[in-house]
């Protein structure tokens, strides 16, 4: 038997993220989330609606698609999920989220493609800042590739304040 090369620690949590996106019930974009803290998986979260809100697969259609058919990024109120991080973090206690490493991996739906230019939402980028999560890891657009982001980074450099956002 040949043994397999060991997949790498951020690999292999990005690997879980990954597996927690299938579960995601976006027509447009799955991610899936995990907190990780010591080497221990704290929560994990994916896309979908409100428990007890019918999610848009189940409906048969996207209700921000319909709403706004040509954004790309932005509308987000007009979405029926919970993002990715959100529901990670709403199935953590801050005290184990303090110093913790979130991974995230996003996923078209209509290609399988990983999502190109991945990152959190402001509206996510805000709840991780005071979760106090120390780094988001988020899967390239090919396996293997990863961005590790500072949180750090975004609470000095406030993309808000730069006008840098979408809405």
């Amino acid at each position: 038997m040949i043994q397999e090369k060991r997949v790498d620690k951020i690999n292999y949590y990005l690997d879980i993220a990954e597996t927690v996106a299938k579960r995601g019930t976006c027509l447009r974009k799955n991610y899936g989330c995990i907190i990780v803290k010591n080497d221990e998986i704290i929560s994990t979260g994916y896309v979908g609606a409100p428990r007890g809100r019918e999610n848009c697969i189940d409906l048969g259609y996207c209700t921000k698609k319909k709403k706004f058919p040509n954004i790309r990024h932005g509308g987000y109120d007009a979405c029926r999920s919970v993002h990715a991080e959100q529901n990670a973090m709403l199935s953590a206690s801050r005290k184990d989220m303090i110093g913790a490493s979130m991974y995230l991996v996003g996923k078209r739906v209509d290609t399988g493609e990983y999502e190109e230019g991945s990152n959190s939402c402001q509206m996510c980028k805000k709840l991780i800042i005071n979760a106090g999560i120390k780094e988001l890891i988020i899967r390239g657009t090919r396996y293997g590739e990863y961005t590790i982001i500072p949180i750090e980074e975004w609470i000095k450099k406030d993309d808000l304040l730069e006008g840098k956002f979408t809405y």
